[in-house]
């Protein structure tokens, strides 16, 4: 982003962090470590991250704190609402008459996808954020109205 940001010329006015799954190598308490966040994403006091639900979810910007318990999370969050149900599991168990439902229920309108991806196999972001209110303040709430994935057959580098 910052070498597209670069050729148009923009500058950086805000910044919200999604690096999830990665390694860093941090300090904590003085002593220098390897944080592997597996599902997870940094949320050191003040920094800004964006957290997604499924694609019929509210999804919000949050922002970590300063408290025991994000010490003791080495100052880390979840990147997502996380699955009820894999991938193979969501296929099997829905319908796409099902998700779409789901989906116009809340005014969602959705362009590809495929039922691995179906909202009903996704927890509720506003439950795993409660277990997580000692880390994090949650500073906005975005509600999606379209959602465009590449849908049933065709060729998406991030899952094929």
């Amino acid at each position: 982003m910052d070498r597209v940001r670069q050729i148009i010329g923009g500058k950086v006015t805000e910044s919200v962090h999604n690096h999830h799954n990665y390694a860093w190598r941090e300090t904590h308490d003085g002593k220098d470590l390897w944080v592997v966040r597996k599902g997870a994403t940094p949320a050191f006091p003040g920094q800004r991250g964006f957290v997604g639900g499924s694609m019929g979810d509210d999804a919000v910007i949050l922002e970590g704190i300063d408290s025991p318990e994000a010490k003791a999370s080495l100052y880390s969050t979840v990147h997502g609402a996380g699955r009820l149900f894999g991938r193979n599991e969501a296929k099997r168990r829905f319908t796409r008459e099902e998700m779409d439902r789901w989906l116009n229920e809340r005014g969602v309108t959705l362009v590809g996808a495929d039922l691995d991806e179906s909202p009903m196999a996704y927890r509720r972001l506003p439950e795993v954020l409660a277990h997580h209110a000692g880390t994090v303040k949650v500073l906005h709430t975005l509600r999606p109205y379209a959602v465009a994935m590449a849908g049933e057959g065709e060729f998406d580098p991030f899952k094929d």
